[in-house]
């Protein structure tokens, strides 16, 4: 892959398969989307930093890897007000597992959920 994009990459008998972490970001960022709660995505300190000085788009506030063979996701996010945190948190880590796994083929090993603030609209 000659472009800078980060890949996930699954080995089979007849060739590699690669799912850029774009695509993970989106299936995740769809699958919040449904959680009534969830205020907005937000972006972590690196994914502002690189498009401020790249002009390069973040990742709708998800970042994905592969640790042994699953996958792990780190969501950024705001919650809504008058919705409790964990409630919204657990239902993102439910929905973002099954829509990714599903989609991937991958085993998702965790969702970690990043509550970065509260929002108001």
């Amino acid at each position: 892959m000659a472009d800078s994009r980060e890949y996930l990459t699954q080995i089979e008998e007849n060739g590699s398969i690669h799912i850029s972490q774009e695509v993970i970001a989106s299936i995740a960022f769809d699958a919040m989307r449904e959680i009534e709660g969830v205020g907005a995505m937000s972006q972590n300190m690196t994914e502002q930093l690189t498009e401020q000085f790249t002009g390069k788009k973040g990742t709708h506030g998800v970042r994905a890897e592969v640790q042994n063979g699953e996958i792990v996701v780190d969501v950024y996010l705001m919650v809504k007000y008058g919705f409790t945190i964990p409630d919204v948190a657990k239902k993102v880590q439910d929905a973002v597992g099954v829509a990714v796994g599903n989609m991937t083929g991958y085993s998702v090993k965790t969702v970690n959920v990043h509550v970065s603030g509260i929002s108001f609209n």
